[in-house]
C-alpha cells in the first residue's frame, strides 16, 4: 500500500511539474497582465456605453480574477468569426466573452469548467398565471428573434406552438409580449434575463431550459497551467459568493451556480 500511495504521489508531482513547465502562467505573472480577446459588442457579458468604457458580467468577472492574481487585466478587442486563430497567433492570453463550449471548439481551445449556463429559455409577462411550463405553451404564439437559435427551440418546445413569430429583434418581440400578442418570447438565457433586469417588474421566465449552452473561458492547449490557475480563481469565487454577486448585477439573480442547471 505505502509503495502504491508513494508512485500515486511520484505521480501527481510529475504531472504538476509539467503544468508548471509549460511557463504559460510564469509568463502571465512576470509581465504582470492577463491579455483578453472579445467582442466588445456583445451585452450583457462585455460592452461599451456612451462614455466609451467596457461593461458587462464578463468584465466585471474577469477584473476580479485579476486582482485576486495579481494581474492587471487587459482587453484586446478582436472579430468573433477569428477569434481562435488570434489567440493561437498569440494576440491574447485567452477568450473571456460568452464562449459556448462545443465539441467541435474543445477540438481547438483549452476551456475552464463552465461558469454561467446559457442556452433557450422562455419569457412571459409577469402577471401570466396560466402558463407554467414550456408544454403550456403547446397552440399559442410565440415570438422569437429571426435568424437566432430561439428560432429551433420553439421549434422544439414540447407541444407546438400555434405559431412562431419572428421579429428583426428581441425588444420588439418584448413589446409584443407585453402588449398581450404574445404568449411567450423564447430567447438565450443571458440576454432574456438581462432584458428581464432592465426592466423590473414586466417580465419572468418559465423554469427550466429548452436547450443548454455552457459558457467557458478559453486558453491555448498548451497553456495548461494558465487555465489551471484562472480555474482554481474562478473556483474561490463561486465559492465565496463573488460570481453570484455579479451574476445578481446583471441579471437580476444568480445564474453561475451549477447546482441550479
Amino acid at each position: 500500500m505505502k509503495r502504491i500511495l508513494l508512485v500515486l504521489a511520484f505521480l501527481l508531482l510529475s504531472v504538476s511539474a509539467a503544468y508548471a513547465a509549460d511557463g504559460s502562467w510564469d509568463a502571465v505573472k512576470a509581465k504582470g497582465e492577463l491579455v483578453i480577446g472579445l467582442d466588445d459588442a456583445f451585452p450583457p457579458m462585455g460592452f461599451r456605453k456612451d462614455d466609451g468604457k467596457l461593461y458587462g458580467f464578463d468584465i466585471d468577472a474577469a477584473e476580479e480574477c485579476g486582482k485576486r492574481l495579481g494581474v492587471k487585466i487587459v482587453w484586446q478587442p478582436t472579430a468573433w468569426d477569428g477569434v481562435i486563430h488570434s489567440l493561437d497567433a498569440k494576440k491574447f492570453d485567452c477568450i473571456w466573452n460568452g464562449m459556448t463550449i462545443t465539441e467541435e471548439r474543445a477540438k481547438q481551445v483549452l476551456f475552464t469548467k463552465p461558469y454561467l449556463m446559457d442556452g433557450q429559455i422562455a419569457v412571459v409577462t409577469a402577471k401570466e398565471a396560466n402558463t407554467k411550463a414550456f408544454a403550456d405553451l403547446g397552440g399559442k404564439v410565440v415570438g422569437v428573434q429571426k435568424g437566432s437559435s430561439a428560432v429551433e427551440a420553439a421549434a422544439a418546445l414540447p407541444k407546438k406552438a400555434a405559431e412562431v413569430r419572428e421579429y428583426d429583434d428581441n425588444p420588439k418581440a418584448f413589446l409584443d409580449l407585453e402588449s398581450g400578442r404574445l404568449a411567450a418570447v423564447v430567447i438565450d438565457n443571458v440576454s432574456g434575463r438581462y432584458f428581464i433586469a432592465t426592466t423590473p417588474g414586466k417580465f419572468k421566465t418559465l423554469p427550466g431550459f429548452i436547450s443548454k449552452e455552457p459558457f467557458g473561458v478559453a486558453f491555448r492547449k498548451a497553456d495548461v497551467a494558465l487555465r489551471d490557475m484562472v480555474q482554481k480563481t474562478i473556483d474561490a469565487m463561486v465559492a465565496d459568493g463573488t460570481m453570484g454577486k455579479i451574476s445578481r448585477k446583471w441579471f437580476g439573480e444568480d445564474i453561475t451556480n451549477p447546482k441550479a442547471w
